[in-house]
């Protein structure tokens, strides 16, 4: 049996709701999210094929999926409210359009099954630190409440993938570097083709062509805005346990230091065109 998230679509205050404190940049991003939390089905496609001989994944894979895909519903319905001509499905059918996931991978796109699951870790981690932080800058009540629910699945996620994570390290014997090396490329693609085009669909597509570029940047500036060195600090220390290296300590504080100067100055130098 499939154990679900502690919190259920009917189990949101709806009716606190307040418009008057809905932010356009956070509804914005929040739109784009909604789009990449219920795409989870190709993920889990693609994860059953490269863990096909591995049934206890495989249940893991789904309970992932069914709450990713609440995910999405709730900030849909939240989006909505906040914008009663935001077309979620026909922004779900562009973003599909335009951004695909390989489906029929036969083997991880990360070299082997441990490096697969450190890079869901990665994953995982991103998301909770970037729902923690728009939980804490948003004002608007029922957002807040969302990202508490979702923020604290993610975590859970961490949890289940790094649990599985342990299993493969017995028979993979990756070394600590070469599991760093996966978490270091997975958070280099932040940036990458799915982020803008969930931008680009739930937010542009209905007045301007596809520009990864401008979308990204459109996205990223935004973003990048929500976060301060406590929510980087965490995800640092987890990012860092995945790979096998002491989450707290010297390395914690370089790599802290690298990611926090990387995130200022990205703050700084991208450029808010949309």
């Amino acid at each position: 049996m499939v154990q679900m998230s502690a919190w259920a679509l009917e189990d949101i205050s709806w009716e606190k709701f307040t418009p008057e404190l809905v932010n356009s940049d956070v509804l914005k991003v929040v739109k784009a999210a909604s789009l990449v939390e219920y795409n989870a089905t190709d993920y889990e496609e693609y994860l059953n094929n490269i863990f096909h001989n591995d049934p206890l994944m495989k249940k893991a894979v789904k309970t992932w999926t069914v709450e990713e895909i609440q995910h999405g519903k709730a900030l849909a319905k939240w989006a909505t409210l906040a914008d009663p001509t935001f077309d979620f499905e026909e922004a779900l059918k562009i973003f599909r359009k335009g951004f695909k996931v390989d489906l029929y991978a036969g083997t991880s796109t990360r070299g082997s099954l441990s490096g697969e699951l450190v890079a869901r870790c990665v994953i995982e981690t991103a998301t909770s630190s970037f729902y923690t932080a728009l939980k804490d800058m948003a004002q608007e009540p029922v957002l807040k409440e969302i990202c508490a629910h979702i923020a604290a699945d993610e975590l859970r996620h961490y949890k289940l993938f790094y649990t599985h994570l342990q299993r493969y390290l017995e028979t993979e014997h990756p070394s600590k570097l070469a599991r760093l090396k996966v978490a270091v490329g997975r958070m280099l693609e932040a940036e990458d083709d799915e982020l803008a085009m969930a931008y680009y669909a739930a937010n542009e597509a209905s007045s301007s062509p596809y520009e990864r570029s401008l979308n990204a940047a459109a996205y990223l500036k935004r973003v990048y805005g929500y976060y301060d060195k406590s929510h980087v600090k965490r995800g640092v220390s987890m990012i860092l346990k995945a790979s096998g290296f002491p989450p707290q300590g010297f390395l914690s504080n370089v790599f802290f230091g690298v990611i926090w100067i990387f995130i200022t100055l990205r703050k700084k130098t991208t450029s808010l065109k949309r």
